[in-house]
């Protein structure tokens, strides 16, 4: 499907349950990371995990951003169909079908692979060598989030095996790691930026040592990312969320509930009893990958429900979502038939339940099929 042949214009109010994307808080979140990075001199490679959109990622390469970055084989090669040329995965690729549609894609456009594994560089390797094809690669670096990633300890001598390696080119090292200090969640954001920002500048500094050419040191969430880009050292930061912003940020202190530009409408459906409402979003609707009451950020329920400061999105079942409503709440006239916004925990894996969203600039919605939902191999 073509970019164009994706969008159109909805002239009233799509049926729910639906996400919105409010295009002026959108625009202001995009420009606002860009000038993060240039103000410390970085290189921003936002992730596209969020929007899952080759039109949202043109506007953050507008704004300034290098490249973006990208988790599958499948969502690079969604971009590059509709002109972005430069692409990480970041992602360590191991089977051969993967890894010979990364060397073909390669071929087109600029891309950065990850490897974590002497193995999967190995299997890199072979596969671009049986093409006769070089491929640039990061390695990836665990710093405390226990995932993917190399230990510190280990990486030295990984990297050195892998830079001596023919048909892989070495040219960085990244993480990820979040809102982690000390292998737990932190809601101290610089603390947690700044230790992540000085792991990997000083991991770089060895592996330079070592003769290992180290050109990009890629860090950074959106919650660390403009913490980790002050430090000396860092080239680059790989920020999702901030496209659109969620609960989960705002409860972080990134950014406030209006900086949200990702919102889930929703109708009531049911009214059983007075502290009691239905609406028609389930776990369907809204990712529930950020669970409520967990420390440190100790969520109530699973979406801020926009002007019902008391009612909570307590309980969801496949297509029903549960409000308990608090005394203010249940004064405010709710009825079957309202129509409610919530801003979701977690907005990418939101988006990702959803074929299709819609933009809206305050007068006219604009619906756009999510061309990178369900790109998962």
């Amino acid at each position: 499907m073509s970019e164009a042949a994706s969008k159109s214009t909805v002239n009233k109010e799509p049926q729910t349950p639906f996400i919105q994307i409010d295009k002026a808080a959108m625009e202001r979140n995009i420009h606002k990371m860009a000038e993060v990075a240039r103000s410390n001199k970085v290189q921003l490679r936002p992730h596209a995990k969020t929007h899952k959109l080759p039109w949202v990622a043109h506007q953050q390469l507008q704004a300034g951003a290098v490249g973006i970055t990208v988790a599958k084989v499948s969502e690079a090669e969604i971009m590059a169909q509709h002109g972005i040329t430069n692409i990480f995965i970041a992602y360590p690729l191991v089977t051969t079908d993967k890894l010979e549609r990364a060397i073909r894609l390669s071929q087109q456009i600029t891309l950065i692979t990850a490897v974590d594994s002497l193995e999967g560089a190995e299997r890199m390797n072979e596969a671009a060598g049986r093409i006769g094809h070089q491929l640039q690669v990061r390695l990836e670096i665990d710093t405390g989030l226990r995932r993917t990633g190399v230990l510190y300890d280990q990486a030295p001598e990984l990297a050195t095996r892998i830079h001596s390696l023919e048909h892989l080119r070495l040219t960085g090292i990244y993480t990820f790691r979040g809102a982690i200090y000390k292998q737990k969640p932190t809601l101290d954001l610089q603390t947690a930026g700044e230790d992540e920002g000085h792991i990997m500048a000083d991991l770089a500094a060895r592996l330079r040592a070592n003769g290992i050419p180290i050109v990009d040191v890629s860090v950074g969430s959106t919650p660390t990312g403009m913490y980790a880009a002050a430090v000396e050292g860092v080239t680059e930061i790989r920020p999702g969320t901030y496209v659109y912003q969620d609960r989960m940020q705002a409860r972080l202190g990134v950014c406030s509930l209006d900086d949200c530009a990702g919102s889930v409408w929703v109708t009531v459906v049911s009214r059983p009893s007075e502290d009691l409402a239905v609406v028609d979003g389930g776990s369907k609707t809204f990712a529930t990958d950020v669970q409520p009451n967990v420390e440190p950020l100790m969520l109530q329920g699973f979406g801020h429900i926009d002007g019902l400061d008391d009612a909570v999105l307590e309980r969801l079942s496949e297509e029903h979502g549960m409000l308990r409503l608090g005394p203010n709440a249940q004064k405010a006239n709710l009825q079957v038939g309202s129509r409610l916004r919530i801003i979701p925990n977690h907005i990418c894996s939101t988006v990702n339940l959803h074929n299709k969203v819609y933009f809206n600039d305050g007068a006219a919605y604009e619906e756009m099929t999510v061309l990178g939902r369900g790109m998962l191999e």
